[in-house]
């Protein structure tokens, strides 16, 4: 009998380690970490459950009657340079979605930027946000605890444009800048692979974020304590402003105004951009002093000033907007050792 039990278990074993192994075969991973065989994954596979991402984890989903799902596009592909994907985490107790309780949303698109100048401004206003910090290891991209954008390779550009990777979240922020810095490299490895155009070695952040932004704080003058960039503020309406990243490469402002149960809405935008990548972002765009945009060559390497003055604040630079955004390009420039303000063209 105790032989029989022995050669029984023997071929328990067995049958286990060969299902193992065909499982391992197969590309089919177990997840010992967890508690069901399979991780959940997210936007064409660029996300696993429980890998770092609070929205992407079991607290979340802690409370009863709470859900998570994803709702994603056709994945990018050589003849089709877009795609879009959304997490979203809410309350399904009413049935609806989340539109009576707690609703999160995270949506993340790969893209060329906008092709009209009054569709790029808004984009470059919002993923050039001051609140965005730098990528570090040299990577084209800025991000915030609740979004981030990263510029993608030439080799992924459509249209003559760049692609990149955008990530923004409503309802809850996703986490620390270098989560979001990870969400975001993560997706690009993905999805440039999906796309044909992935680099022989694949995106990665292994320095800590050297640069965070400020805190914002109500509009002062000058501007982000840019000097020469003066407004003549209307005192009835509350304007902040965010002073983002101030380096050699790049620099941003942004300023916004806000009125009660409204949503915020931009002000002013001002950026230079000095890295190859980050000022392809502006290629396209209507140029002169008059436009708000003009090209330098500082240091020997192409340099963008740029300036978007909305309607909010329109009218009320000092002496003129376009005087503003001069000056901005007098100031950056000399800061950054191109004391005649570069060649500009």
């Amino acid at each position: 009998m105790d032989d029989e039990r022995r050669k029984r278990r023997r071929g328990l074993l067995v049958t286990v380690i060969a299902g193992a192994i065909i499982a391992s075969a197969a590309g089919i991973g177990l997840w010992a970490t967890d508690t069901k065989p399979f991780r959940d994954s997210y936007c064409w596979g660029a996300w696993q459950e429980n890998s770092g991402a609070e929205f992407l984890g079991e607290e979340v989903l802690a409370e009863p009657g709470t859900g998570r799902w994803a709702t994603e596009s056709a994945p990018p592909a050589p003849d089709r340079p877009h795609a879009t994907c959304t997490v979203e985490v809410a309350s399904t107790s009413a049935g609806g979605g989340g539109d009576d309780g707690d609703h999160g949303k995270v949506t993340l698109e790969y893209g060329a930027v906008p092709a009209g100048a009054e569709e790029r401004r808004p984009w470059i206003s919002r993923n050039l946000h001051g609140s965005a910090s730098p990528l570090p290891d040299g990577l084209p991209g800025l991000v915030a605890s609740d979004r981030g954008m990263l510029v993608l390779p030439t080799a992924c550009d459509a249209d003559g444009r760049p692609v990149t990777v955008t990530v923004r979240s409503e309802g809850f922020t996703m986490g620390p800048r270098s989560t979001v810095g990870r969400l975001l490299v993560d997706a690009a490895n993905r999805l440039m692979k999906k796309a044909g155009c992935a680099p022989e070695e694949e995106l990665r952040i292994t320095s800590p974020m050297a640069k965070v932004a400020e805190r914002s704080s109500p509009a002062d003058t000058p501007l982000c304590r840019i000097p020469g960039v003066t407004f003549a503020y209307d005192r009835t309406v509350h304007y902040e402003e965010q002073v983002g990243t101030v380096g050699d490469r790049l620099q941003t402002c942004s300023a916004w105004f806000s009125a009660r149960r409204l949503p915020d809405e931009p002000a002013a935008q001002f950026v230079m951009a000095g890295e190859p990548r980050l000022a392809a972002l502006f290629r396209g765009l209507p140029e002169g002093a008059d436009k708000g945009l003009v090209r330098a060559t500082c240091d020997g390497r192409e340099t963008v000033f740029y300036g978007d003055v909305r309607p909010g604040l329109q009218g009320h630079g000092q002496p003129d907007d376009r005087r503003v955004f001069q000056n901005f390009v007098t100031s950056v420039s000399k800061r950054i050792g191109c004391a005649t303000g570069g060649e500009a063209r």
